[in-house]
């Protein structure tokens, strides 16, 4: 495990931006896809800024995120705010800066919101299941100490290395990467069902929610509020209020676009 790829005299290509860049280029690719199948009133072009914009504006949130949580550390040393190489992006701040942009994007295009979401929430998921690879080369978002036989010893350079030393960790990111690609399968088999709009975006943030709730039991990293983990508290939220507006919208059922023999 090493985080930089390539190292070539001054240019250094890290693991950790190689899997977003990657991201970006999967994501951009099936998105166009979806769109063109769903009949969304997109351009090929219109489709990879909206990659690249929701892919900027969950990279900006995730870092709000985490240095408003840590501002006792970011605080005294601002210039390490920036540094999203040392690790310290929040996935729930970059859902809610990259929702953000979506919801910008789709009043600048004149779309509606909640089919492109639709059509993107699996490559999402798709592209979280990359940046896991990507902390695992770099070993931060880095798990506990344990016993069990496929622990991981990080490099004493890692922040994970730092933290715990030759101690074995469980590789946290490999658990949710894995549960990250099972997710994206579940999603994209199904989302060519008569559902109504909405349904597989809010069914994305109900399964990453228990992933989440899931795989922080085994983080070391967590943020915390007081003495509640962070991500317990939001996944658990956002499972009630996500399920609870599914139920409510009766989102798994598709209503039928009445004809004009009926008006």
């Amino acid at each position: 495990m090493h985080p930089n790829l390539i190292e070539f005299g001054p240019i250094t290509i890290r693991f950790y931006g190689l899997m977003y860049f990657i991201a970006a280029m999967v994501g951009g690719w099936l998105l166009g896809k979806e769109v063109r199948r769903k009949g969304i009133p997109l351009s090929s072009d219109d489709g990879w800024n909206l990659i690249m914009y929701c892919l900027l504006g969950g990279i900006l949130g995730a870092r709000i995120y985490y240095v408003l949580f840590n501002w006792s550390y970011y605080g005294s040393n601002p210039s390490e705010i920036p540094a999203i190489w040392h690790g310290g992006l929040a996935i729930h701040g970059g859902l809610i800066g990259g929702v953000l942009i979506g919801l910008w994007f789709v009043r600048r295009h004149h779309v509606s919101f909640w089919p492109l979401a639709d059509a993107g929430a699996p490559l999402v998921i798709l592209g979280q299941a990359f940046g896991r690879f990507g902390n695992f080369m770099n070993g931060d978002a880095h798990g506990t100490p344990t016993t069990m036989p496929w622990g991981i010893i990080f490099p004493p350079g890692s922040i994970a290395g730092r933290e715990f030393g030759p101690v074995p960790l469980h590789p946290v990111m490999l658990y949710e990467l894995g549960l990250n690609v099972l997710a994206f399968a579940f999603l994209w088999s199904i989302r060519k069902r008569p559902w109504g709009d909405g349904f597989i975006f809010c069914l994305y943030l109900i399964l990453y929610s228990v992933i989440r709730f899931i795989v922080s039991f085994f983080r070391a990293d967590d943020l915390y509020l007081g003495s509640l983990r962070a991500p317990h508290v939001v996944s658990v939220l956002m499972f009630v209020f996500v399920g609870a507006y599914i139920i409510k919208k009766r989102l798994w059922v598709k209503e039928a676009v009445p004809s004009k023999k009926s008006k």
